[in-house]
C-alpha cells in the first residue's frame, strides 16, 4: 500500500495516476474535497489534514511507501505563518508517523527553492541552501525547513530521498497552481520579462520520483529539470499552442517595482491575494541555470520530455476542458 499526500495537487494528480498504471494500491488523503476523476478500485480516499496528527497516524497504517508532495505555494507575505505551519509543521507530523508505522521508504517534494535559486554567476546544484543572501522568497525557506525535518527522519532511521523540481508544467488548475502561467498567455496578457528558470513536465517529475523510490537511492536530494528556458521563449510556445497574440511588452527592474508595490496597496485595501509580490518580482527577472546532472548520473536510464512536447500535450488537454465547460 502506498499512500499520497497532496493528492489533489497538480504533481499528486500524476502520480496517482502513474501508480494506479502500475497497478499498486493507492491511499491518497486529501484536505477537503476529495479526487473526482479516478474511478479505481486500487484507490483509497481519505479525509486528513496533514497537521492532524491523529489522523495521520490512521492514514499510515498497513503504508510501506509515502510519496509526500502535500504543501502550500504562497508569496503573500500576509501567509507566512500558514506556510510554515503547513511546510514545516505538516512534514514533521508525516516524518513522525512514517517512522512510527514502519514505512520503509519516503519520497518528500521540496523545490528548487529550498536551494536558495537567487544566484546569477554559478549553476545551481544539491550541495546548496536557502539562506537569506541567496534567495528572497519565505516560501523557499519554508521548503529548506521541511527538509531538515526530512533530513532528521533520516537520522532516526527513515529511509527517505527528496526531490527539488523547477517551474512544473501541466494540466493542473489554472486558478492556483504553476498552471497560472498558461492562463495568464491565454487572456493574452501582454507582459514577458527575459528571466531565465528551469522548466520541466509534471509526468516526468512523478517518474522520477516512481523511479527514486523503486531504487535503493537514499538519503540523497535530486535537482528535477528538463532544460533551462528564458520566460518570453516559454510564453511565445504556449501562446502559438492556444493561437494566441504572445506577450509583447517587457517588464523592467524599475517598472517591476512600481507593480509589486502597487499590487501590496490593492491587496491591502481589497483583501485580494496581490497578483505580483516583491518576491515573484525578483524571481521571474533572475536569470538562474541549474545543474541536472545528479539525477541522470543515480538513473543513468532517465529521460526528459522536451519543453516544446510538455507545451503542445498540456495545451492541448486544458483547450479540451475549455471547451467542454
Amino acid at each position: 500500500m502506498i499512500l499520497v499526500t497532496g493528492g489533489a495537487g497538480l504533481l499528486g494528480k500524476e502520480l496517482i495516476i502513474q501508480l494506479l498504471a502500475q497497478g499498486k494500491q493507492v491511499r491518497a488523503i486529501y484536505n477537503k474535497t476529495p479526487l473526482p476523476d479516478f474511478h479505481s478500485d486500487k484507490l483509497e480516499q481519505v479525509q486528513c489534514n496533514i497537521l492532524d496528527v491523529t489522523g495521520l497516524e490512521e492514514a499510515m497504517k498497513g503504508i510501506e511507501q509515502v510519496y509526500h508532495s502535500a504543501a502550500i505555494v504562497t508569496f503573500n507575505p500576509k501567509k507566512k505563518r500558514e506556510l510554515f505551519k503547513i511546510n514545516i509543521e505538516g512534514t514533521a507530523n508525516v516524518v513522525n508517523a512514517a517512522l512510527d508505522a514502519g514505512v520503509k521508504k519516503m519520497v518528500h517534494v521540496s523545490s528548487v527553492a529550498a536551494l536558495g535559486r537567487i544566484r546569477e554567476n554559478i549553476p545551481i546544484n544539491e550541495t546548496m541552501n536557502w539562506t537569506e543572501e541567496t534567495s528572497n522568497s519565505r516560501y523557499g525557506q519554508s521548503k529548506y525547513l521541511a527538509e531538515l525535518e526530512v533530513w532528521r527522519g533520516i537520522g532516526e532511521g527513515l529511509d527517505a530521498v527528496m526531490v527539488n523540481p523547477v517551474l512544473i508544467l501541466g494540466d493542473g488548475d489554472w486558478n492556483s497552481s504553476s498552471s497560472r502561467v498558461f492562463k495568464s498567455v491565454y487572456e493574452e496578457f501582454p507582459w514577458y520579462t527575459d528571466g531565465i528558470t528551469g522548466f520541466v513536465d509534471v509526468r516526468d517529475v512523478a517518474k522520477a520520483m516512481i523511479q527514486l523510490m523503486d531504487s535503493n537511492i537514499s538519503a540523497e536530494r535530486f535537482i528535477i529539470s528538463a532544460e533551462d528556458r528564458n520566460f518570453q521563449d516559454v510564453f511565445n510556445l504556449i501562446a502559438k499552442a492556444f493561437g494566441k497574440k504572445p506577450p509583447h511588452k517587457k517588464v523592467t527592474p524599475a517598472l517591476a517595482k512600481i507593480v509589486w508595490r502597487l499590487e501590496a496597496i490593492k491587496s491591502r485595501f481589497t483583501g485580494k491575494e496581490p497578483l505580483v509580490t516583491k518576491e515573484t518580482a525578483a524571481t521571474a527577472l533572475a536569470k538562474v541555470h541549474f545543474d541536472n546532472s545528479k539525477l541522470k548520473r543515480y538513473l543513468p536510464g532517465f529521460t526528459y520530455r522536451a519543453i516544446e512536447e510538455t507545451i503542445a500535450h498540456t495545451c492541448a488537454l486544458l483547450q479540451q476542458k475549455l471547451n467542454s465547460q
